[in-house]
């Protein structure tokens, strides 16, 4: 699948509230995400609540495309039980992106994702986003906020995700992990991972994160910034 890079909405596949499903040996090139994995927006994607679910992702290349592999940021039926290993990205925004935002709900669990290579990533190798604003990956901004949202059936949630056997050659950001401070990201698990790039790791409102073998060469920086984690475990290798 062949997309023009500049072109809108132009997701080389998206896969919405599908079961069973096997993607595998795909070539994608586009001007949007490349996988992207989706279950329903907002309050009618929660009403129908048909999730994404038992999928297995393998042998696939992505070039140009916003996200290699995405989940979100329409995945208020949510997402569940994937198996994504094997898969090569190059050039591409984002290697691993995980995105949403308040008001979209859904749960997002038991992710494995294994043996991923990646070179020449012009923003983060791995990113979790759940202030995601609909922007290209490359334009979007921290938030800082003091005023919260009660936790409601809005509220989107990330947990059980384990990444491991990870390597990327070139990036601008090694990894980039952005909870919800009233809906943290939970149970994350990061092993066996190895990333040169320009900046390193920044880890905001996040629990129960673990990293184990996870080797980060950044030129400039800190390895590692985080703000408000807990029983986090971010053991990092130069």
């Amino acid at each position: 699948m062949h997309n023009l890079p500049t072109a809108q909405n132009s997701d080389a596949l998206d896969l919405e509230s599908c079961r069973r499903a096997i993607i595998r040996g795909c070539t994608f090139d586009t001007g949007d995400d490349g996988i992207c994995i989706k279950s329903g927006k907002d309050a009618a994607g929660r009403r129908i609540g048909v999730p994404c679910e038992d999928v297995l992702v393998e042998d696939c290349t992505v070039y140009h495309a916003h996200g290699g592999f995405t989940i979100g940021s329409e995945m208020s039926g949510g997402v569940r039980n994937f198996i994504v290993r094997n898969c090569t990205f190059i050039g591409t925004d984002i290697g691993l992106r995980f995105k949403s935002t308040r008001g979209r709900g859904g749960v997002v669990e038991n992710i494995y994702v294994s043996d991923i290579r990646m070179e020449d990533i012009p923003g983060d190798a791995i990113n979790f986003n759940l202030y995601y604003g609909g922007k290209s990956p490359l334009d979007e901004t921290a938030i800082v906020e003091t005023n919260l949202p009660p936790v409601t059936e809005a509220t989107p949630q990330f947990r059980n995700i384990h990444l491991e056997n990870i390597l990327c050659r070139g990036a601008e950001n090694a990894i980039v992990l952005q909870g919800l401070p009233e809906m943290p990201l939970r149970d994350i698990t990061l092993k066996n991972v190895a990333i040169t790039s320009q900046k390193g790791v920044s880890v905001t409102d996040a629990e129960n994160i673990s990293f184990e073998n996870v080797r980060v060469a950044n030129q400039a920086g800190e390895a590692l910034k985080t703000c408000r984690v807990k029983n986090c475990r971010l053991d990092l290798t130069k």
